[in-house]
């Protein structure tokens, strides 16, 4: 059995966490999504934003779409990465570590919004 540090838990369950974010809701991967899936937005009779998700295609491209659009679904292949990263290419622990930090500075400024 592989005997992990804490610290070393924190740093992929962080990194695992902002990869997730990253792959499911930002912008910057949004070319990643787009193959497979739309989302837009329209505003309700309330004045609030109401997301709708349209899956391309058939098969597999209309399940990678679901896939994609799931952040708990993503959050499992994420970790599975992160972790196999972290056990067979140390040499990746560097990228953890930044997205660890960006993690833990998302969920901060998530729980601080106004």
């Amino acid at each position: 059995m592989i005997a992990i540090e804490w610290i070393d838990l924190v740093i992929l369950v962080l990194a695992s966490y902002r990869l997730t974010r990253l792959i499911v809701f930002d912008e910057i991967t949004s070319f990643i999504r787009s193959p497979f899936l739309t989302v837009s937005y329209k505003e309700n009779d309330a004045g609030q934003l109401i997301e709708s998700v349209e899956f391309k295609g058939d098969g597999f491209r209309n399940w990678v779409g679901r896939l994609l659009s799931c952040y708990w679904c993503v959050g499992i292949w994420s970790s599975l990465g992160v972790v196999l990263l972290y056990i067979y290419l140390p040499s990746f622990f560097p990228f953890l570590l930044i997205l660890a930090v960006a993690g833990a500075a998302a969920f901060i400024q998530s729980k601080t919004e106004y």
